[in-house]
């Protein structure tokens, strides 16, 4: 949408317009659906030509639908120093938030593997610092490419393109998947201490 339209004239309430649409979009997610536009105008009420004065295709919208986060870091402060426990705690953010908005994340992966414009969430690797920053004690004995492939393996472990697949092809039960996720990630920065990811 454009930003000028948003802040020109009656910015409260095109506002609230905007976020009736992404609402809307939450709960046909919510059922399954990657919905439309359209689907989505009707559900809230909403005018189609309203709509889409907010939303100028089905990705921009499912985008803003999409379960944003706005951290930088997912360990507390002050962080602890072992790697071990560092990597766990980004991890377990990881695969719990997937877990809880799994429906939205696989909507958007639905969009991500088409060709569709590469501003989508899904594309935008926001998981991949924090992994860096967890491995922050191992950084120096890695060396900076080798932390970033294992920041790469370890995000791979815990995304939602694994959970589809633990799901729907192995046909794991949820807590399975995320016990799988966990000891692949365990396992994973094992190994990365033995032998470290090509660079």
């Amino acid at each position: 949408m454009s930003t000028g339209y948003l802040e020109s004239g009656r910015a409260r309430q095109k506002k609230r317009t905007r976020d009736q649409l992404i609402a809307a979009a939450r709960e046909l997610i919510m059922t399954g659906e990657t919905p439309r536009i359209e689907d989505v105008a009707e559900a809230a009420g909403i005018s189609r030509t309203t709509a889409y004065r907010y939303f100028t295709s089905q990705t921009e919208l499912l985008a803003a639908a999409y379960p944003e986060t706005t951290l930088s870091s997912a360990l507390p402060d002050p962080p602890p120093s072992g790697v071990e426990e560092r990597v766990a705690l980004v991890a377990d953010f990881v695969i719990d938030r997937v877990r809880e908005t799994e429906l939205q994340q696989r909507a958007m992966l639905r969009l991500s593997l088409g060709t569709v414009a590469h501003e989508l969430p899904l594309r935008q690797g926001r998981v991949i610092p924090w992994f860096v920053e967890a491995l922050t004690p191992l950084a120096e004995e890695l060396g900076s490419e080798s932390t970033r492939r294992l920041a790469l393996a370890l995000r791979a472990a815990c995304g939602i393109e694994t959970r589809v697949w633990l799901t729907d092809v192995a046909g794991l039960g949820p807590d399975d998947v995320g016990a799988i996720q966990r000891w692949m990630v365990d396992a994973l920065l094992a190994h990365a201490v033995e032998t470290p990811p090509p660079a």
